[in-house]
């Protein structure tokens, strides 16, 4: 028998989680701040507590995706902790690896199993098959509401034990989209200021999109194994990144196009020249984006 689900919070993403729960078949009891927002989904078959209480004595399962860790805590205190002992509670509002852990720690003391998630998609993508989930908690834990977890994405993933590595998978990842984005930015402050139509900027990504990816995954694959000097694999060195940056940068000043993102990059680039890495794999930055200072 399948178990009976509450969803806690039901925004864009809430919504999306408890339509998937329905369709595949669970009882599913909802309780939002703002109870206006929950009719749709009375309509579409759930529940509907008025308090948050209410909710949690109604599943065995707790789904929370809320604003953040705080907004959780101020949810589950009091007699809604009394009322959560023995059940699990699934953590999947964004936040930090060390909120995770905190919040886990917090559900240990109280007698509730914990597992902690990050969504990687937007709320078209849930319940199907290219939904991304990650997980972090005990592993028993996982496996039990694994069926459960399915039905809000095909692409279910239990990265570890530790609370915290949900979050700091979707930080990282995160990072990566930014990086696309802010970049993309960039260049269509470049096409502007030269009069280059964004369909041919387009046109281009696409048919350099494949290079830049296979740059990602030869960076990643060389910082994992610390082959950061220069060899007949490396596919770009610090030194011809910088010649073009430098026009970029140059091209940037004629123009007055803000300079705020690359002068983040201008500084990586000089602490590796500094340090004699010039010659060296582009990986050879890696040593240089931790700690500041």
């Amino acid at each position: 028998m399948k178990p009976a689900i509450t969803v806690l919070g039901t925004g864009r993403m809430g919504a999306a989680l408890v339509h998937a729960l329905l369709k595949a078949g669970h009882r599913t009891t909802v309780w939002n701040r703002t109870l206006e927002k929950t009719v749709p989904l009375a309509a579409a078959g759930a529940a509907v507590a008025t308090s948050v209480r209410e909710a949690v004595q109604a599943s065995e399962v707790i789904i929370v995706n809320v604003t953040d860790y705080p907004a959780t805590a101020v949810l589950l205190r009091g007699d809604v902790a009394q009322a959560l002992r023995g059940k699990l509670v699934v953590e999947l509002t964004s936040g930090t690896p060390q909120g995770a852990r905190e919040t886990g720690g917090w559900a240990e003391d109280h007698g509730v199993t914990y597992l902690d998630g990050a969504i990687l998609a937007t709320p078209d993508f849930i319940g199907t098959e290219h939904g991304t989930l990650l997980v972090s908690g005990p592993q028993q834990a996982f496996e039990r509401s694994k069926d459960m977890l399915l039905a809000l994405g095909g692409n279910v993933q239990h990265v570890g034990d530790d609370l915290g590595l949900a979050n700091a998978l979707d930080s990282a990842l995160l990072a990566l989209m930014w990086g696309s984005l802010f970049g993309a930015l960039q260049s269509i402050a470049v096409c502007r200021a030269e009069n280059i139509d964004l369909g041919e900027l387009a046109r281009q990504w696409t048919a350099t999109a494949p290079v830049v990816e296979g740059l990602v995954a030869d960076l990643i694959k060389r910082t994992k194994a610390g082959r950061l000097a220069a060899d007949n694999e490396t596919l770009s060195s610090i030194s011809p990144h910088y010649s073009a940056f430098r026009h970029l940068v140059e091209l940037m000043e004629v123009r007055e196009i803000d300079r705020t993102v690359v002068d983040g990059y201008d500084a990586i680039f000089r602490r590796g020249i500094a340090a004699g890495h010039l010659h060296d794999d582009f990986a050879a930055l890696s040593q240089f984006m931790g700690k500041a200072g």
